[in-house]
């Protein structure tokens, strides 16, 4: 079979595409800019030109975008956008508008005159179908999978990365199912992640989804690891561009999580976090209180072995805790993809055989 894994983050897009009958490390394998990076240079560019723009597409993940938007505003220049687009940058349209964006349905932009359209969204097959054809490579895929980080619809008046916390503490208490709380199907998808909505909308293939948080995806992978595997007691923190969000575990159980941003973060502030957290004293709003989403505890640990990964995980290199860091199948770039194989193995039973032998076979 084969999987098509893709792990958007704030600047990367990694992507994975494994045939289970081969090797894990002849798969193809690529780290591209992020969507936001790639709208937020076609916007800027735009600004430059002195360029009318108007967004069409999807709801995606905002950050670089969202800045780049906010600068071809300041700069006097016009902006139109669909409401689906608009969402990109606040689940309440009424602020989009009062940025100055000009908000049109659908077919009010068929004869509209404006110098640059721009299609929003955070996965494009269109074009991975196309750039793997130049080398001879069919994309069709078995199932797809993917990882992304979506805030969900806040309720009006609540700031939406407390919202966003809320939302998986939520998960983790109703489902009491550890990790797996976080991998979604289409069927099961809750209404409120938006941006995850939208990526299953932009996707044209009638095969399996599986859609999955990127800090889960990424501790799902960091445990493909072989060192980190021999440790179930184990505290996992992924060290992501934006955001930091960090899991106490046994096996997949979750004893307590935390989610910061990582630019608040310095090395002592995050060794002085995880500590509080692994001994239970990390109270509910300290993270919150900190300019971060949260924290969560639902049990202790003691000694866990603690293991990190993710783009800024030099945050942690001299650290006095001693992390390890995790680099599953020798890339630690796509381990937020090896953990969407996992989470793929966890979904659909039947063929969990087949991609563990894939994952495991030396």
């Amino acid at each position: 079979m084969r999987l098509f894994c893709i792990d958007i983050g704030t600047g990367t897009q990694d992507i994975l595409l494994l045939d289970t009958t081969q090797r894990v490390e002849n798969a193809i394998q690529l780290v591209l800019p992020a969507p936001t990076i790639l709208v937020a240079n076609k916007i800027k560019a735009a600004t430059m030109r002195g360029a009318s723009v108007l967004l069409i597409g999807e709801t995606m993940g905002g950050g670089a975008c969202t800045q780049a938007l906010k600068k071809h505003l300041e700069a006097g220049l016009k902006v139109y956008s669909v409401p689906s687009a608009a969402l990109t940058f606040s689940d309440d349209l009424k602020e989009v508008s009062s940025w100055g964006i000009k908000l049109l349905a659908p077919d009010e932009t068929y004869n509209l005159k404006v110098d640059t359209i721009i299609r929003m969204g955070d996965v494009a097959i269109d074009i991975f179908r196309e750039v793997l054809l130049r080398w001879d490579i069919q994309l069709n895929p078995d199932v797809i999978a993917i990882a992304l980080l979506d805030h969900g619809t806040a309720p009006r008046g609540e700031s939406q990365r407390l919202s966003r916390f809320r939302h998986l503490e939520r998960l983790l208490k109703k489902q009491n199912n550890g990790l797996k709380s976080f991998i979604f199907t289409p069927v099961d998808l809750l209404e409120c992640f938006t941006r995850m909505q939208a990526v299953l909308r932009s996707i044209d293939m009638e095969i399996p989804k599986v859609i999955l948080d990127t800090g889960a995806a990424a501790v799902l992978g960091a445990s493909l690891d072989s060192t980190v595997a021999s440790h179930p007691h184990r505290l996992a923190v992924n060290l992501g561009n934006s955001h930091t969000i960090a899991f106490l575990l046994t096996g997949s159980k979750v004893l307590g999580l935390f989610e910061h941003h990582t630019e608040r973060l310095s090395m002592t502030r995050l060794e002085m976090f995880l500590e509080r957290l692994v001994s239970g004293k990390l109270r509910p709003m300290e993270i919150w209180e900190d300019g971060g989403h949260g924290s969560l505890i639902m049990g202790k640990g003691s000694n866990p072995f603690l293991v990190a990964t993710g783009p800024r995980r030099s945050l942690l290199a001299s650290s006095r805790l001693n992390p390890y860091f995790a680099a599953p199948f020798g890339n630690m770039m796509l381990t937020g993809c090896f953990g969407l194989t996992k989470a793929v193995s966890i979904r659909f039973p039947e063929w969990r055989d087949e991609i563990e032998r894939a994952l495991f076979t030396a």
